[in-house]
């Protein structure tokens, strides 16, 4: 559901009058950077999940894109917090876009101007409500991750993400729920949109930045949890062999937030549904997201009542 204002370079607008042109730079060559960011609904009003990390990592990735952006972070964070206010959310999905916007064409683009969006809306679970109890169907994708060297996996550039469109739409073309992704090695790199916890014999086995990962932030959240967990966590190359023997796996991701894989490649995974581990994450992850307990790790901004009251 689109909200009703747009915060775009500065200004607020309604959704309907946010445009741009057709000789935008991004639109030719994916030159953009964004961000993912949830807010949680909690007993004292919405709360932006891990808001200083993201907008940390949207600068780092403008900084690698060469996209030198007109604001400060506390502006953009200041900016968000009033975009969820202003279109009345007390749970949403929030999208900051850094993008180079119209003039000449060309792949050297910096003499375009630089434009800042930052949209909301509802949205769900992005892999289904029943797929965080139940779990998901995955298929490892014939196309690879981008091998080192060629693109920068720990940036979110919106040129990269043709990548994860192909790997998305194959999967979907051939009745999955997700694609799963390999790195030029040959070994599990990640999701099309989302880092993947491996579970054997009660360790927990997750792919490091060599594997052309993400390193995403809920990624952080959960590894968190797990040390609060008392889990082992080993940061280890995933042969594929192994997500065949796996006694659970899970994504995790802002969208996804932690969504358990029942079967990959049509091979049931553990008994084919959520596991202990991803079953006590997942309740610490929400019991904190949703405030429910407290805020141990200081995860939560939560929307200022005086701005939230603007609406």
């Amino acid at each position: 559901m689109n909200a009703e204002w747009i915060w775009h370079n500065g200004e607020f607008m309604r959704w309907e009058d946010v445009n741009v042109h057709v000789s935008t730079h991004a639109l030719h060559y994916g030159s953009s950077v964004f961000e993912g960011i949830r807010a949680y609904t909690t007993p004292h009003g919405p709360a932006v999940f891990r808001l200083p990390e993201h907008t940390r990592r949207l600068f780092y990735s403008s900084r690698v894109a060469r996209l030198d952006v007109p604001f400060t972070e506390d502006e953009i964070n200041e900016a968000i917090l009033e975009t969820i206010a202003r279109n009345g959310h007390q749970a949403c999905y929030v999208r900051p876009l850094v993008f180079r916007g119209a003039g000449p064409l060309g792949l050297e683009g910096r003499k375009n101007p630089v434009d800042v969006t930052i949209f909301t809306m509802e949205w769900g679970a992005y892999l289904g409500v029943e797929g965080l109890e139940k779990g998901v169907d995955v298929q490892v994708s014939s196309w690879r991750r981008l091998a080192p060297g060629t693109a920068v996996s720990m940036a979110k550039i919106g040129g990269q993400y043709v990548n994860s469109q192909l790997i998305s739409m194959e999967a979907h073309d051939n009745g999955f729920d997700e694609g799963l992704a390999l790195d030029s090695s040959g070994n599990v790199s990640e999701g099309a949109g989302e880092n993947i916890f491996v579970i054997v014999d009660g360790v927990v086995y997750t792919p490091g930045g060599w594997a052309s990962i993400l390193p995403g932030i809920t990624r952080d959240s959960v590894l968190t949890i797990l040390q609060d967990m008392g889990v082992e966590v080993r940061f280890e190359t995933i042969a594929r062999d192994m997500l065949y023997l796996a006694d659970e796996v899970f994504f995790t991701g802002t969208a996804a937030e932690i969504t358990p894989v029942r079967s990959i490649d049509r091979l049931q995974v553990g008994e084919g549904k959520r596991g202990p581990v991803t079953k006590e994450a997942q309740d610490q992850f929400f019991a904190i997201t949703s405030g429910e307990v407290a805020d141990r790790h200081g995860w939560l901004t939560p929307v200022p009542a005086a701005v939230h009251q603007r609406g």
